[in-house]
């Protein structure tokens, strides 16, 4: 009976090892690659039969929600709208899918382990698509970037509208089943997860979280919080997103700020 419950887990979380996973842009050759706008809401992969987070854990989704989904696989972002995270998150992570899920739509910027460079790749999408129509599904647009100098211009625009940030992708190279330098993601600032491992209290109002970071590093964060959430703080335990603008030469965060509490994916 343990094997057989090691092995569920393992199955159910194996989607997590197998997609491309964006490096951080630090002045890289970006020349004539293509870009997009990196939305900010759940990562979804679709096996040919069903929609997984980037953990592995199974969405529900409404009777009709993936009708006319290819047998290949899929990767997108389940989206709302800019700044509209925790709705997102709320509405895609319910295991009973509410009506809400009519605000939801696919936004697919791959198709995993297909054979062929990204426009080949792209092709594959569009063309079952345009076979197969789904109104749920939107394929990302990929514009072409000449130079660092477009890529800023871009993003800034991105910024301005409050959106996350910008994916830049070398265009020319076959998909890529890991964190890749050929697929970047570009923002003002990075944003990241761990778990809270203690609060710390002065004057019985939370002062920090002591945060842990998947690379066992672990800081103090003490900024981003309204004065509802020191008197009332997340959970021991509990995974928080923050953002921060650069690393100490230890690893640690620099000028860390608390975005959210995040569910489980």
């Amino acid at each position: 009976m343990k094997i057989l419950i090691i092995f569920i887990f393992i199955i159910s979380n194996i989607f997590s090892l197998d997609l491309e996973k964006p490096k951080i842009y630090k002045e890289h050759n970006i020349n004539n690659w293509l870009m997009s706008e990196k939305l900010d809401g759940i990562r979804a992969y679709w096996n040919g039969k069903t929609l997984y987070t980037k953990n592995g854990n199974k969405i529900f989704t409404p009777n009709g929600f993936t009708d006319n989904f290819p047998p290949f696989e899929l990767d997108g972002e389940l989206w709302s709208k800019r700044d509209d995270f925790e709705n997102i998150q709320s509405i895609v992570l319910d295991k009973t899918p509410s009506s809400k899920w009519s605000e939801i739509t696919y936004n697919i910027f791959e198709t995993p382990n297909t054979k062929g460079n990204f426009y080949v790749r792209l092709e594959k999408i569009k063309n079952w698509f345009n076979q197969n129509p789904n109104i749920n599904v939107h394929i990302i647009k990929q514009i072409q970037c000449k130079n660092k100098k477009e890529l800023n211009t871009f993003l800034e625009k991105i910024v301005l509208l409050k959106g996350e940030g910008v994916i830049i992708k070398n265009p020319t190279l076959e998909y890529i089943n890991k964190r890749s330098k050929n697929s970047l993601k570009v923002k003002r600032h990075y944003d990241d997860e761990g778990i809270i491992q203690k609060i710390n209290y002065v004057d019985h109002k939370m002062k920090s979280l002591s945060i842990k970071l998947k690379n066992g590093i672990s800081f103090n964060l003490g900024n981003g919080f309204t004065d509802k959430q020191r008197l009332n703080p997340p959970k021991i335990g509990e995974q928080i997103t923050f953002k921060y603008y650069d690393l100490t030469k230890n690893g640690k965060p620099k000028f860390a700020s608390f975005l959210r509490v995040r569910e489980k994916e």
